[in-house]
């Protein structure tokens, strides 16, 4: 037999084998498999470029059609403020999103893309998406039903925009409100934060029995959670963003670490390394507590994912040396790395280290095996591109009213008429002039605070749907009685004016992370001068809003009533709702209020417990007419 010949045969063959080949079904591609097969099916498949792809998270500005297809980009998210164009609607968030995800399917293995957001106190990042308050106030609230119903509202919003993941539940246990994130936390007490976990139920949906740490996405209209940020955060010195968290065994594994333990018996799909140190060692680089503890002893399966540019941050200044910053980031447990924008350098950096064996292959295909579980978990392989026919949840009147009723169980009622005078609240809806007054009183933005369309957040009305507390009071009041407006009065204004009493709301100005860091904690000018210039003369409701208790105890002899409202969020019409009785004041401080900042950091159960009012305060008022405080939700 001639060579010619043989080779001819070999050719059939192998064309013929093709053939068939081309015609199967690929094992990851069958979703009848068990999820461990495929996975280890496609990563047999995968070569190097594709696995380091993986790993990659850029910034949606940088994630171009060719980037995704010639990268094998495995994730893409928006940061604070990013979206694809002002007041985007969710159609545009959701063309967008699909756009990307078919460059990554259009790949040699059409690997799906997964897109991130932070969704931490509803799809605060899109036009009319409903905003609910921001944790702080839902600590008060100590209601694991609500919080669960407010993760399954968020996970549609978020689905409606075409994206499958969202960066919360944030699992601080915030124990000095100085830090600039407090507000993201529940409380300083931890049981509260573990109660909380529940928001992970209604984001992923609640497992069908003990997963074993294994990440559990229920349907198309749930998405992939993030417990943040891995591991105490909360408890850096003097409240200092992303600083070092001094502890003791007892400390970090007692009061910082417990939420996490819960959230991994919800099947949390994901874990985000925290920015901050403890006892010196960068959480991005910490293979004891991220590797050993978080993955070996507890048992996580899910993903690891990085901070923004978390892993520069390992040295100091930042991306000083960016190649031991991949090298002791992903040998720590770290899997996925929010670039988010310098992803070439990643890329090519992090395969180098691979080729010359710095970085054993071992550690990357475990990393790979852990996303590639999250995304079959999610259903993106059968499901990948976003559903048209969900746009219309986005801000929905029945979202909008489980946010007012989150607001009213929020608030805290921290004083109640002078001594020896009647009480103030709940307040008349017919009276003669009632003055509405403040910084805060008819500005959605500050309204809402950080993390809301903008990173830092906004000012004004004109950003996103939602209610003030002046057009709440207005729409409350009767007809006869006459609303008054004016956010900072003249000095004799209140003398010369026949003012029946006067609701003034003032607090903090919208902020996140390191911006946030205070060491003064006071309300920022007008504020105090409006308390003090109004309250002198006229029965005056004092209304905070603010992400952390604040300076007040100078003021407080001169307010007959005090309401600790915090960030409510888009729905301020819940705010009015209990002012004036027809619901009750039912909320209990989840944070201790402090005399004066010198006291910091003070936590229940300290030895030198002195405050202004301790954690678990909170007065009582009863509705003045029968009304029950339910939403009905089918999620």
């Amino acid at each position: 037999m001639s060579r010619k010949y043989v080779s001819l045969v070999v050719l059939m063959f192998l064309c013929f084998h093709a053939s068939i080949t081309e015609g199967q079904q690929a094992i990851y591609e069958d979703p009848n498999q068990p999820i461990e097969r495929r996975i280890k099916d496609l990563l047999g498949k995968m070569n190097l470029e594709e696995k380091v792809g993986q790993m990659t998270q850029i910034e949606r500005t940088n994630a171009t059609a060719d980037a995704m297809k010639s990268y094998f980009i495995g994730s893409v998210l928006s940061g604070g403020g990013s979206a694809p164009k002002v007041n985007a609607t969710p159609k545009e968030w959701m063309d967008m999103v699909n756009g990307l995800q078919q460059a990554a399917l259009s790949t040699r293995l059409g690997i799906p893309m997964i897109y991130g957001i932070d969704a931490v106190h509803g799809h605060n990042n899109v036009a009319n998406a409903t905003i609910f308050p921001h944790n702080v106030g839902l600590g008060v609230t100590r209601d694991p039903q609500l919080v669960m119903q407010i993760g399954g509202v968020t996970a549609l919003e978020v689905r409606a925009t075409g994206i499958h993941y969202a960066f919360a539940p944030c699992l601080a246990v915030c124990r000095d409100p100085r830090w600039g994130r407090c507000y993201e936390s529940y409380s300083e007490d931890h049981t509260i934060v573990q109660q909380l976990t529940t928001l992970i139920d209604g984001l992923q949906g609640i497992p069908p029995g003990d997963m074993k740490g294994m990440p559990y996405v229920h349907g198309k209209t749930k998405v992939a959670g993030c417990s943040k940020h891995y591991v105490g955060d909360g408890g850096t010195v003097n409240g200092i963003n992303e600083n070092n968290t001094i502890v003791d065994d007892s400390t970090l594994y007692g009061i910082h670490m417990p939420a996490y333990v819960n959230s991994i018996a919800k099947s949390i799909a994901t874990v985000m390394a925290s920015y901050s140190s403890v006892n010196g060692v960068k959480m991005h680089a910490n293979k004891q507590l991220l590797t050993d503890h978080l993955k070996g002893k507890l048992g996580f399966q899910g993903f690891v994912i990085s901070d923004w540019q978390g892993i520069d941050r390992i040295t100091s200044p930042p991306h000083s040396n960016y190649t031991y910053s991949i090298q002791a980031s992903v040998t720590a447990g770290v899997d996925m790395i929010m670039v988010p924008y310098e992803y070439k350098e990643f890329i090519n950096g992090l395969i180098d280290l691979v080729k010359k064996n710095v970085i054993p292959m071992s550690r990357i295909d475990d990393a790979v095996t852990r996303i590639l579980r999250v995304k079959f978990a999610t259903g993106l392989f059968e499901y990948p591109l976003g559903d048209y026919s969900l746009v219309n949840e986005v801000g929905s009147q029945t979202h909008r009213e489980l946010a007012r009723r989150a607001v009213r169980k929020s608030l805290v009622l921290l004083k109640n008429g002078k001594p020896g005078n009647p009480t103030l609240l709940p307040l008349p809806k017919i009276t003669g002039k009632i003055l509405v007054t403040g910084t805060h009183a008819n500005n959605l933005g500050y309204q809402c605070g950080g993390w809301t369309i903008e990173w830092q957040g906004v000012s004004g009305n004109n950003w996103t749907a939602g209610t003030t507390i002046l057009e709440a009071v207005k729409k409350t009041v009767d007809k006869k009685t006459k609303v008054v407006y004016k956010m900072n009065p003249s000095k004799d204004y209140p003398e010369k004016t026949n003012l029946d009493f006067a609701i003034v709301v003032v607090g903090e100005v919208p902020y996140a992370e390191t911006r946030g860091d205070s060491t003064n904690l006071t309300i920022p000018d007008p504020g105090p001068h409006i308390i003090e210039n109004i309250c002198k003369n006229t029965k005056c409701v004092v209304v905070l809003i603010s992400g952390r208790p604040v300076v007040i105890e100078p003021y407080l002899d001169k307010i007959d009533a005090l309401v600790a409202a915090w960030l409510p969020g888009s729905e301020g019409q819940g705010v009015a709702d209990v002012l004036f009785g027809d619901f009750g004041f039912t909320g209990k401080l989840a944070r201790t209020w402090f005399k004066r900042v010198d006291q910091l950091p003070m936590n229940v159960g300290d030895p030198s417990y002195d405050p202004l009012f301790p954690f678990g305060f909170g007065l009582e008022t009863q509705p003045t007419s029968q009304t029950t405080d339910t939403v009905k939700l089918e999620l």
